[in-house]
Order: structure tokens, then sequence, then C-alpha cells
């Protein structure tokens, strides 16, 4: 029997979190089941229902070296600092 995941919404303007699983024949029998755990005493706004083979993992995360712009702590500014510091002195030995 295929197995319907539910997420619910305790009320309007929640973010949806998983309740449970539900094994049924098929979406009509998941949507009554669902309606009756989990709304019968309307603890809940709103309901999906997901079949869990729709669901699928994220597995395959960006490196982090390429997100360094991302990161305060990932550019290393010692070089940008050094020539601020040299246009700034050249600036002030112009001036002068």
């Amino acid at each position: 029997m295929p197995v319907f995941e539910v997420f619910r919404q305790e009320r309007k303007g929640q973010p949806f979190a998983h309740a449970g699983s539900i094994e049924a024949p098929d979406a009509a029998f998941a949507d009554a089941w669902a309606r009756e755990q989990y709304g019968r005493r309307g603890e809940s706004e709103a309901l999906w229902l997901v079949p869990r083979e729709s669901i699928h993992a994220v597995t395959d995360w960006a490196d982090e070296f390429d997100l360094k712009y991302r990161r305060v702590d990932g550019y290393s500014i010692k070089s940008r600092l050094k020539e601020a510091r040299e246009r700034a002195g050249s600036a002030a030995a112009v001036d002068s």
C-alpha cells in the first residue's frame, strides 16, 4: 500500500510541519483518514498530503568554496586593506 506523508498547519500564517504518515490504498482514503486524524478536533488549519514516492531527498549541496561571497568570513580583506592603505598613502604624499 502507498504511504502518504501528512503536513499540517496549526494556525493560519504558521509554517506547515510534518505530522505523520498514513498508509492508504489511494489518495481519497488517505485524505479522509488525514482529516479524521489531524483535523477532526480543529487542531489543524490546513493539511497537505504527499505520496512518499513524490518526495525526494536533496543531497547535492554546493561546495562551500563556491559560496564565499555569501559569508562574512569568506573574504580575505588583507590584500584589499593593503591596496587601500597604499592608495591613501600615495594620495597623502601627492597632497603634501
